[in-house]
């Protein structure tokens, strides 16, 4: 019991409590924003007819903001450490929020879109980088589970705020909660592993974005991480936010709404978020779970395509399961962070998610170049098992991690 007690108290430390509480702030804005989007362009002054040129604009800023933030963060973190990347993102995303309950123009909220979704973009990365290098090799996982868990319960909240109060107020309420989190952040120590690099070895080149270019082996290494995370983006931005064009081409009975599909969906990543992170812990192993939640992912996609003529209420659980299957995201970004040395380890934990986040655009243009030639249904069954058969092909070059020692530098 007694040992149990300090291994709770080792986990429990304030870089875990307050990184959970980070990407909780990461998640709340980002499903805040997808369910906002339609009521607050209406009443910036658009229409029904007018809401989807906008709207792309509006996502594809603040996706652009994420992709760029991820490596200005990141580079940030591993040269100037990991607590002035948490304490920049913070407060950088908090502003943006708060000016966006502010906006009257639709220049003006693209413009804010893309400096929240830059600030945003260090939260998940910043918060693992931090937690694998204070927490015990071997409790480290148990960690990252907790701010995955967390954090993903921010969708829920998010949900149900977006319900109830006007969409600046959600805005408004989205950026309290940030610089309530920063103030909390001063309780936050920096990572000694980090510390000993900077004092120690002021020589080695720390945050170069282009070594992970420089050197073929670790490059396809990173590449293999990104491609890893492919199969949730194809499911949250294909398979959930088109459900009920592709519910009504598998004529399920009864509307499926995207909110619920959302709710749902994130209702499982909760789940497995913390399932997947609590068994590699048990096994032992971040690749024996990647590999069993891919093929469980894999299964409840190929249930969702086999759903038709049944009730949205079956529909909505499959999608559940499916939200169960990518709850890996928590190993997935756990994994990533071990892969790499401590001189370059923000500046990946950084980009891969929000690279994955990125190839959303990408997904969803393949989907509606094959939707004319082979339908809705094929084209997403399509792009969706093309994702899950390429995280299996970049899971099966990396080496497992659990346990690993990350107290070295990658070399230039």
């Amino acid at each position: 019991m007694k040992s149990q007690e300090s291994a709770l108290r080792k986990i429990l430390q304030p870089a875990v409590i307050i990184g959970a509480l980070g990407y909780f702030v990461d998640v709340y804005d980002l499903i805040l924003f997808a369910i906002l989007r339609v009521p607050s362009l209406k009443s910036l002054g658009f229409s029904d007819d007018q809401l989807v040129n906008p709207g792309i604009l509006l996502l594809n800023m603040q996706m652009a903001g994420m992709l760029l933030g991820g490596i200005f963060f990141g580079i940030l973190g591993d040269r100037f450490g990991r607590i002035v990347l948490l304490f920049g993102s913070i407060l950088l995303y908090s502003v943006a929020n708060i000016a966006n309950g502010f906006v009257h123009s639709i220049e003006a909220y693209a413009v804010w879109r893309f400096v929240a979704g830059f600030g945003l973009a260090g939260e998940l990365g910043g918060g693992i980088t931090l937690v694998t290098e204070v927490l015990p090799q071997t409790l480290r996982g148990y960690g990252t589970t907790i701010i995955s868990t967390v954090g993903v319960f921010g969708a829920v909240i998010g949900g149900l705020v977006a319900q109830k109060v006007e969409w600046r107020t959600a805005y408004f309420i989205g950026g309290g909660l940030g610089l309530v989190l920063l103030v909390l952040r001063l309780s936050v120590a920096e990572s000694g592993m980090f510390q000993q690099l900077r004092a120690g070895k002021k020589d080695v080149s720390r945050g170069n974005f282009f070594m992970l270019f420089t050197n073929a082996k670790r490059l396809l290494k990173y590449v293999r991480c990104i491609f890893i995370g492919l199969p949730l983006w194809s499911i949250v931005g294909i398979l959930v936010a088109f459900s009920p064009e592709i519910s009504g081409a598998l004529k399920i009975q009864g509307e499926v709404k995207v909110a619920q599909a959302i709710a749902f969906c994130y209702l499982g990543i909760t789940f497995g978020g913390f399932a997947s992170g609590y068994f590699s812990q048990l096994l032992r192993s971040r690749r024996k779970i990647l590999f069993a939640f891919l093929i469980l992912t894999a299964a409840a996609m190929a249930a969702y395509f086999f759903a038709a003529g049944q009730s949205n209420e079956t529909f909505y659980l499959i999608i559940m399961l499916m939200g169960v299957g990518v709850g890996y995201w928590t190993v997935f970004a756990t994994i990533a962070a071990e892969q790499f040395g401590t001189n370059i380890r923000a500046t990946v934990a950084t980009t891969v998610p929000n690279f994955v986040r990125g190839a959303t655009v990408p997904l969803t243009l393949a989907f509606n170049h094959l939707k004319p030639q082979i339908g809705i249904i094929a084209s997403a069954a399509v792009v969706s098992f093309a994702c899950i058969l390429i995280a299996f092909w970049a899971l099966r070059g990396l080496e497992e991690t659990y346990g690993k020692e990350l107290d070295y530098i990658e070399p230039v």
